[in-house]
């Protein structure tokens, strides 16, 4: 088949809430790197990972042949039976993990995981209401669309009751009109009159990401989280940092995202970049919370997959042999000052956020107005794709660029792909 037969099929056999990206999506036939090739051979250098998800590369030699090697032993046993990769890759997260995080539970997605953490924190503390945060994202089950703050993501009314939500710290678009630093964190501090005036007063956890994925990259002030756990942690609650995005050397220096905020979770959930693309979800917390899930017999079907828990140590490999922390540190200053040069020159990039290989522009009319400006973000998309760089979306207001390449990018691609998001701005601007 061509792209042009891809897209008939697509619009006959699968549903129309498959969302795709500009208004022609790529049909793609391969990957090697950091490239992605249409059905008609053309290259797109990839800046969003599928999601930030191809963390070390398309089709990664020691990823594909670990994937190869265990195709060939062993497939499938469900998490009835132990096996030998699911207890290295437990081990391995146990290392990697900061604090006492020690036991892990796997399955095959960032939905699930957010959903088993919430599940163990309310079975842990005997509690029943969880605190969210507004703009955020945690996949798309009953739970997981009850606790996003996002409407763009709410095909039904929330379901799940005992759910309530925080501001986030969006200092660009702060909710109560201040500034950071003289603003003394209201955002965080306002958690504590939620609990008292909406909650019972003691919440089982709080569940938030160290950076906001699809809510377009929004960065907390470092000193965020400390306050934020602070209170929860005074009326009882646990906290579950949601690093399905943040997670394994993304935002630069550390294997995790709130590592940069230091701040000990209770209760830390992967996805995404741990598996390089296969489906693999976990959730670990420390003995003494995992204790309390003794005797309720849950199982997940393909949680613990031997052919994701193989391709998910190969790429933990990789990401050691690379210095991936590191490594993204390093490119994502790179790649931020092309991105702080692209908001000098033009009037209509209001916000350049982000940390390491995690960085976002977010467009408006003007940047006296702040007015969200999704025409321009799509022009800004697709003036990139026709020069061959692919980028994401994101945010409430659809209207935030999310960059986020894998991590085994070199120097001369974030000068190539600065160039063409320069170029790219210049026809948003119009």
């Amino acid at each position: 088949m061509n792209s042009a037969d891809v897209r008939a099929k697509q619009a006959e056999y699968l549903m129309p809430c498959n969302a795709n990206f500009y208004g022609e999506p790529i049909a793609f036939s391969y990957g090697e790197g950091q490239w992605l090739y249409d059905l008609e051979g053309k290259a797109y250098l990839d800046f969003f990972g599928g999601i930030l998800t191809v963390s070390v590369g398309h089709a990664h030699p020691v990823v594909t042949e670990a994937i190869r090697e265990q195709v060939g032993k062993l497939v499938h046993t469900s998490t009835l039976y132990p096996n030998e990769p699911i207890v290295r890759l437990a081990e391995r997260l146990a290392q990697i993990t900061p604090g006492d995080l020690k036991k892990s539970f796997f399955m095959g997605s960032g939905t699930e995981a957010d959903e088993f953490a919430v599940m163990i924190a309310k079975i842990f503390t005997g509690k029943q209401e969880i605190i969210a945060l507004r703009h955020s994202y945690s996949g798309r089950s009953a739970l997981a669309v009850s606790m996003m703050g996002n409407k763009n993501y709410r095909p039904i009314a929330s379901q799940i009751p005992g759910i309530v939500h925080g501001h986030p710290a969006y200092c660009y678009r702060c909710a109560f009109g201040l500034e950071y630093p003289s603003c003394d964190l209201r955002c965080a501090r306002d958690l504590e009159e939620l609990i008292l005036t909406t909650t019972m007063g003691t919440p089982a956890a709080f569940i938030a990401e160290p950076i906001q994925g699809v809510g377009g990259f929004v960065t907390p002030p470092p000193e965020y989280f400390q306050v934020a756990v602070g209170i929860v942690r005074k009326y009882g609650g646990l906290f579950i940092a949601d690093e399905v995005q943040t997670g394994f050397g993304r935002t630069g220096d550390t294997w995790f995202g709130i590592e940069h905020w230091g701040v000990q979770p209770d209760i830390m959930t992967f996805a995404k970049g741990l598996g390089n693309g296969t489906p693999v979800g976990a959730t670990i917390t420390t003995d003494a919370i995992a204790e309390c899930t003794r005797g309720i017999g849950t199982i997940s079907t393909f949680g613990g997959n031997p052919v994701s828990m193989a391709a998910a140590l190969a790429t933990l490999d990789v990401m050691a042999d690379n210095r991936i922390p590191q490594r993204a540190a390093v490119l994502g200053e790179r790649l931020r000052g092309h991105l702080e040069e692209i908001k000098t020159r033009f009037e209509c990039v209001g916000d350049v956020r982000g940390m390491g290989l995690m960085q976002a522009i977010e467009f408006v009319e003007t940047k006296a107005s702040k007015a969200p400006a999704p025409a321009r973000t799509n022009r800004f998309m697709e003036a990139c794709k026709a020069r061959g760089l692919l980028v994401g979306k994101g945010g409430l207001y659809g209207n935030t660029v999310r960059i986020a390449p894998p991590m085994i990018i070199t120097e001369d691609d974030i000068d190539r792909a600065g160039r063409i998001m320069a170029e790219a701005a210049a026809d948003a601007a119009k």
